[in-house]
């Protein structure tokens, strides 16, 4: 008599569900290169306003290479859908110049600023809806009186003359996915076209309002420099043959300088009063650039020692270009008293006429600054406020 076969063992239990960890959002590896760029680029804006040293964009064209890095931020952007992106970077460039506004045109207002300064009550308080969104130039006080002893009376004109550039980048920002599906299709039109309408608006074949001349004007300048960084994001320069950039871009920058000395460059006027020039000069230099543009994930060992400023300038460039202008001139002011010293001016003259105290000066109140209103770019960008994001852990 065989036994009973034995009972089948019961399946085991179904493990529970865990879930998936959440998805950590990777940090984007930062091209050194660029941020080495972007930081001589602010040096040379606050020294070149400083010192008006008209061979200073010819040595380096700062505002082609701004508007080239941040194209490519763009296009390195646009992978994610074009309003959101958008909407992005829009959010990330206002609160820096609302928080501007709010000083400036305060100061403005109780200096006796208003209505009636412009000769339009009605329009004045439409016009100031451009520093909420400066698509067109903000409007600013006129002969006002200064801080005595810290502040001249062009404060509010030295106040408001940066911001053509956070207007020009706003346009730029809403075109740029236009300007990319256009790259893609037909790169080559699509990169010369700002340089065809810069030459257009040189000839005067038309007319613009006041308010839109300006605008187009910066696209005409520097339109062709950010999409020189969009085509560069999306690998249009590798394309093109070794000798095809090296050979090309000398002209482009040649031009640039010819058309500066037929202007009258050479009688006082610079590059940024000659936009054609202005154009092709940062376009051939800008191309150069971006065409032996090493990829710097670390730091050469010559350049370690400069990573906490450099870092610094590209954590605050917004903070930086926004106020430099007011610095510099209260840096002058404050320097200028030292005249009143009977003994320095007697004895040392050559240190009270010096640029370089000024320019000392000028950084420790820009590092004022960046203590004080820095805080806005990471509101904007929604992180954690930090006083000095210099990289320091």
């Amino acid at each position: 008599m065989t036994a009973p076969p034995l009972p089948a063992p019961a399946a085991p239990a179904p493990a529970p569900a865990v879930p998936p960890p959440p998805a950590v959002r990777a940090e984007p590896v930062r091209d050194r290169y660029f941020d080495l760029l972007r930081a001589l680029a602010l040096f040379r804006v606050v020294l070149y306003h400083l010192t008006g040293w008209a061979w200073l964009p010819v040595v380096f064209p700062s505002m082609g290479v701004m508007f080239a890095l941040a194209g490519t931020l763009m296009a390195r952007s646009l992978k994610r859908p074009a309003v959101q992106v958008i909407r992005g970077r829009v959010r990330r460039l206002l609160p820096p110049l609302w928080l501007l506004g709010a000083i400036g045109v305060t100061g403005m207002v109780a200096q006796g600023w208003g209505p009636d300064a412009e000769g339009h009550p009605g329009w004045w308080w439409q016009h100031l809806a451009y520093w909420v969104l400066p698509l067109s130039d903000p409007p600013y006080a006129y002969g006002v009186a200064g801080v005595d002893g810290f502040l001249g009376e062009s404060w509010p004109e030295d106040l408001a003359g940066p911001l053509w550039y956070i207007r020009a980048y706003l346009w730029f920002v809403l075109f740029s996915p236009l300007i990319l599906r256009g790259l893609r299709r037909l790169p080559r039109p699509t990169l010369l076209a700002p340089l065809a309408l810069a030459v257009v608006m040189r000839l005067e074949l038309f007319s613009t309002p006041d308010r839109l001349d300006s605008a187009i004007t910066d696209f005409s300048t520097f339109g062709a420099c950010w999409v020189l960084g969009m085509a560069h994001q999306e690998g249009v320069l590798k394309r093109l043959p070794a000798y095809v950039v090296p050979s090309l871009a000398p002209l482009f920058a040649g031009a640039g300088l010819w058309w500066a000395a037929h202007e009258g460059f050479r009688s006082g006027f610079d590059l940024d009063s000659i936009p054609l020039a202005q154009a092709l000069w940062s376009f051939g230099c800008v191309l150069l650039l971006l065409h032996y543009s090493p990829s710097w994930t670390e730091w050469p060992r010559r350049l370690r020692a400069f990573d906490r400023p450099i870092t610094l300038l590209n954590s605050r460039a917004v903070t930086v270009y926004l106020w430099h202008n007011v610095c510099i001139l209260a840096a002058a002011t404050l320097y200028d008293r030292l005249w009143s010293v009977d003994a320095l001016g007697e004895n040392v003259p050559w240190l009270l006429e010096s640029w370089i105290p000024v320019l000392l000066i000028t950084w420790a109140l820009i590092a004022l600054c960046v203590l004080a209103f820095g805080w806005a770019e990471d509101a904007a960008a929604k992180r954690r406020p930090r006083l000095w994001p210099d990289g320091r852990p």
